[in-house]
């Protein structure tokens, strides 16, 4: 990823180790995504309804059979949602 303002680390213990993914915040109108990277794959995570955060995988991605712990992905996005709510 290309180093911008927008750019930071979010930091994840999981399976008892400390792991840090390289995140990026877009802007898209009202709303905003973060883009991190997780096993050289893209995955942005965007807010629901009631503020909880998705992961939201690339169609593309997915018939690579490249698999993403979902464990991880809800570790991500519950650091996503200590530092946001």
């Amino acid at each position: 990823m290309e180093n911008t303002d927008n750019d930071f680390e979010i930091p994840v213990i999981y399976k008892g180790q400390e792991l840090s993914f390289p995140a990026k915040l877009i802007m898209t109108g009202y709303t905003h995504k973060i883009q991190v990277e997780v096993a050289d794959q893209l995955i942005m995570f965007e807010p629901d309804e009631e503020r909880n955060y998705r992961a939201i995988l690339d169609a593309a991605q997915l018939q690579k059979n490249t698999r993403v712990d979902v464990t991880l992905l809800r570790a991500i996005a519950t650091v996503i949602e200590s530092v946001i709510k």
